[in-house]
C-alpha cells in the first residue's frame, strides 16, 4: 500500500510516485502538445502531459484523480503587473464607480453620484472614533464631469474629521478642509501637484506622492497597511479567486531592511498560500546610492523562495493620463472645458536621477520595469536604455515599459530593436476609453492606445495588466479589454487594435512569466515545470469574444497544491 499526501478532494498523492489530474481538456499553451486530456504531477512538478494511457506507459500506473474532469485547465494566469493595495486598501471602504469584488468573494456596488458618496462618508463618519481620519478608496473624477470633488464638498460631512478621498488611480487624492488645517496648508504649499482656486487657496486636491504626503497621518495609514501581512494575505485571496497563481508587487511597498523581507516570507509560508508573489523593489521608497541599490536587489535576490522571488526594480517615470499628470508629446492634453491649455503632466522623477539609476541597475544585471504612461516618458525610457545597451552590452536584459498607454508603432519599432517588452494596461480601454476620447487626447489618440496589436506587429513580446488595484484583479478581464477593447460606454475603440484570444492567453501566462524571468518555470503546462493551473468552467478559446470575462473560476492549484 502507498501512502500519499492527503488532497482536499479526498484523494492522494504519492510525493514519490504522483498522480494523474484528468480533465474534460487541458490547454497547455505549448506550441508542440496545445491540448491533452491529463496532466501528471508529483510533489511541485509537472510529470508530463497527454493522455491517461500514454502518461501511465511513461511513468508506471498511476492513480486517476476526477477532480478537474469537469475543467478545462490552464496554466495559472500570471498578473506581472499589480499592487498589494488590492489588499491593503480593502480595510477601508470603496467608493469606485463600478461594482467590484471583495477579498471575501462579496460583490460591492460603488457610487455613481456625489450624493451617493457623501452618503458612504456619512455612514462611514458615524462609526468612528472622534479622533480617527476617515479615509475611503476607488473614487474617480473622471465619471464626474462638470464640478471637481474639493474639500468644501467633503466638508459637507464633517468639518472636524480629517477625511482623505484616495482616486482609483493612486495618483491623487481629496482631503477637506479640516485635515489641511491640521497639516498647516489650507492657506497654500509650495510642494508641487497642489492646485488653487480662485482665491488662490487649495481645493483639497492633491496631486501625485510628494503632495499626497501632506496628508501625513493617512499616508502613514496607507503605507502601513500596505505593508502588513493582512494585505499580502487579502492580496493573495483575490488572486485565488481570479485564477491568478502567479502576482506582482510592482514597488509600492517598501524593501528596505530585513524586517520589510521577512514580512514577504513569513506571511507566504503559511499552509496552502494561494499565489507566488514578485515583490519589486522600488528606489523612491528606497532611497540610496545607484549601485548600493543594484548591491540591494542582489542580495534580495538570494532570499527568494518558490513562493516569493525578489530580484526585480520598478521606477516610475510619470503619472496618469486621466489624471492629466502623464507625460506627453505634442500635441499634449485636449484643452480644458473652458479652452484653456493643460500643462504637461509631471515628471515622478528626475530625468538624471532615471538615467544614473537605470545605468547602474542595467550594469548589475538587474531588470529594470519603468512606469510609462505617456508617449513622451516612454522616449526618455527609450534614450536612456539605447545609451545603457551601448555602453554595457546585456543580451537578455528584458527591460520592460509598464502601462505603454500611448506608445506609437515607431516606438514599438524602436523597443524591438532594443530587446525590451511591454506590459500593456489593456484594462484602459474599457475604464477611461470614453474619457481618453473625449476629455484628455481625443478619439484618433485614444484609438490607438494600449496597443497590442501594434505591439505584436513590431515584434514586441508583451503581457497585460490590470495595475491592481487601480482596477480588479482578474487576467480574464484583461484579455477580453485586450481583445474586444469594448469602453464602458459600449463601443468599440481602436477595433484594429484587437488582438485573438490565443495571443491574449500568451499575454497573461508564458509572456507575462518571461518578464518576470519565470517562463522556464510556468506559463506554460509541460514537463518540468511547475504544477501551477487554473480549473475554468469553459476554454476561452471556444467562447464568444464578448464571453471571456464571465467565464468561471473553479480554482487552483500552485505547486502541486490545490488552493480552491
Amino acid at each position: 500500500m502507498v501512502v500519499g499526501a492527503p488532497f482536499l478532494d479526498g484523494g492522494w498523492q504519492d510525493s514519490a510516485v504522483g498522480v494523474i489530474y484528468r480533465a474534460r481538456r487541458v490547454v497547455t499553451l505549448d506550441p508542440a502538445l496545445p491540448r491533452a486530456e491529463a496532466v501528471a504531477v508529483r510533489d511541485d512538478r509537472i510529470l508530463g502531459v497527454g493522455t491517461i494511457d500514454e502518461l501511465r506507459a511513461n511513468w508506471g500506473r498511476l492513480p486517476v484523480l476526477d477532480r478537474y474532469a469537469g475543467d478545462v485547465l490552464l496554466p495559472g494566469f500570471v498578473e506581472a503587473h499589480a499592487h498589494t493595495t488590492e489588499g491593503a486598501l480593502w480595510a477601508w471602504e470603496y467608493v469606485g464607480y463600478f461594482p467590484r469584488l471583495g477579498p471575501d468573494g462579496r460583490m460591492r456596488n460603488g457610487c455613481r453620484s456625489f450624493e451617493s458618496l457623501l452618503d458612504v462618508l456619512r455612514a462611514v463618519d458615524a462609526q468612528l472614533a472622534p479622533d480617527e481620519s476617515l479615509i475611503v478608496w476607488g473614487y474617480d473624477p473622471i465619471y464626474f464631469p462638470g464640478e471637481r470633488l474639493a474639500a468644501h464638498h467633503l466638508d459637507l460631512v464633517s468639518t472636524t474629521r480629517s477625511i482623505c478621498v484616495i482616486h482609483a488611480s493612486l495618483h491623487l487624492i481629496t482631503v477637506n478642509t479640516a485635515l489641511m488645517e491640521r497639516e498647516g496648508f489650507a492657506d497654500g504649499s509650495e510642494v508641487e501637484g497642489v492646485p488653487v482656486g480662485g482665491d488662490g487657496r487649495p481645493i483639497g486636491e492633491l496631486q501625485e506622492p510628494p503632495a499626497m504626503s501632506l496628508a501625513r497621518r493617512e499616508m502613514v495609514a496607507v503605507f502601513g497597511a500596505l505593508n502588513s501581512p493582512g494585505a499580502i494575505s487579502r492580496f493573495a485571496d483575490m488572486a485565488r479567486l481570479v485564477g491568478c497563481t502567479t502576482v506582482t508587487e510592482l514597488g509600492a511597498g517598501r524593501l528596505l531592511g530585513q524586517d520589510d523581507v521577512d514580512l514577504w516570507l513569513t506571511t507566504a509560508a503559511a499552509d496552502r498560500f494561494p499565489a507566488r508573489m514578485v515583490p519589486f523593489l522600488n528606489p523612491a521608497r528606497n532611497p540610496g546610492a545607484p549601485d548600493e541599490l543594484a548591491e540591494h536587489v542582489h542580495e534580495l535576490r538570494a532570499q527568494s523562495t518558490d513562493i516569493v522571488r525578489f530580484g526585480h526594480v520598478k521606477l516610475v517615470l510619470d503619472g496618469s493620463i486621466q489624471g492629466f499628470t502623464a507625460r506627453l508629446n505634442p500635441p499634449g492634453y485636449l484643452p480644458d472645458p473652458e479652452g484653456r491649455e493643460r500643462p504637461n503632466g509631471i515628471w515622478l522623477m528626475a530625468p538624471e536621477r532615471f538615467a544614473e539609476l537605470f545605468e547602474a541597475f542595467h550594469r548589475a544585471h538587474v531588470t529594470v520595469h519603468v512606469h510609462v504612461n505617456g508617449d513622451e516618458a516612454v522616449d526618455l525610457l527609450l534614450d536612456t536604455a539605447e545609451q545603457a545597451l551601448a555602453d554595457h552590452a546585456w543580451l537578455d536584459h528584458r527591460h520592460t515599459a509598464q502601462h505603454t498607454q500611448l506608445t506609437t508603432a515607431a516606438q514599438y519599432r524602436r523597443m524591438a530593436r532594443l530587446g525590451m517588452n511591454a506590459n500593456i494596461f489593456s484594462n484602459h480601454i474599457f475604464y477611461w476609453g470614453d474619457q481618453h476620447r473625449s476629455i484628455t487626447v481625443g478619439a484618433d489618440r485614444a484609438a490607438r492606445m494600449d496597443a497590442c496589436a501594434t505591439a505584436a506587429r513590431e515584434g514586441v513580446r508583451f503581457s497585460v495588466h490590470s495595475d491592481a488595484s487601480v482596477t480588479p484583479l482578474g487576467s480574464l478581464h484583461t484579455m477580453w479589454c485586450a481583445v474586444n477593447r469594448v469602453t464602458a460606454s459600449g463601443d468599440v475603440l481602436g477595433p484594429d487594435e484587437r488582438i485573438t484570444v490565443d495571443r491574449a492567453l500568451r499575454a497573461v501566462t508564458v509572456d507575462a512569466a518571461h518578464q518576470l524571468r519565470m517562463d522556464h518555470e510556468i506559463g506554460t503546462i509541460e514537463a518540468g515545470k511547475l504544477a501551477d493551473f487554473v480549473a475554468l468552467a469553459e476554454d476561452p478559446n471556444d467562447v464568444e469574444p464578448m464571453r471571456l470575462r464571465d467565464i468561471e473560476v473553479r480554482g487552483t492549484m500552485v505547486g502541486g497544491i490545490a488552493t480552491a
